[in-house]
């Protein structure tokens, strides 16, 4: 069986760096400040595409750009602080990758996932890795499923997508594999 993970939500909780990045990013632009709950909702997509979603006003490119970066270097300030693996995931990736392959396909930036990974220990439980800027089309579209798979050569009905998004299920069902929500 190989076992992709989704990041952030699944593995760790970085619900709270996500949120506050945001706000802090949005606020410092003086743009509207999204709620809470949009800012959770979009949580599963990468920011390329979630923060165009979010903003109330119209942003040109250099506008958009700004706003990404400093989204980046407030999510690195305070990752140390808030994102924390879920109870029992050392232990149970153990497991998992005695019996199988473990991958992580995540909406991150990969210099990111690969730094939370590393920071966090769990990194050498995984064989490989898929992240936003090493794909074309993001959750849901199942093109990072597809890349594991042909790097792999594992049958896709011997895989299982586990994630805590509807976009995570929805790249599972769409490649046509088994999927696993978590809450």
């Amino acid at each position: 069986m190989a076992f992709i993970f989704d990041f952030d939500g699944t593995l760790a909780d970085s619900r709270e760096c996500g949120l506050i990045a945001t706000r802090e990013a949005f606020f410092n632009l003086d743009l509207t400040v999204p709620s809470d709950e949009t800012i959770t909702y979009y949580m599963g997509i990468p920011i390329e595409q979630s923060f165009q979603e979010m903003a109330l006003e119209p942003l040109n490119e250099t506008d958009f750009d700004e706003l990404l970066k400093l989204f980046r270097i407030l999510y690195k300030e305070y990752e140390g602080q808030y994102v924390k693996l879920f109870d029992g995931i050392p232990e149970v990736l153990a497991q998992l990758s005695e019996i199988d392959d473990c991958f992580v396909a995540s909406s991150k930036h990969s210099r990111v996932l690969l730094r939370n990974l590393d920071t966090l220990g769990i990194q050498p439980f995984f064989k490989d890795v898929v992240s936003a800027d090493m794909v074309t089309y993001y959750k849901p579209h199942p093109e990072s499923i597809f890349v594991l798979q042909e790097r792999h050569q594992f049958p896709l009905h011997r895989a299982v997508m586990i994630g805590d998004a509807t976009f995570d299920l929805q790249m599972g069902k769409s490649a046509g594999i088994r999927t696993c929500a978590v809450t």
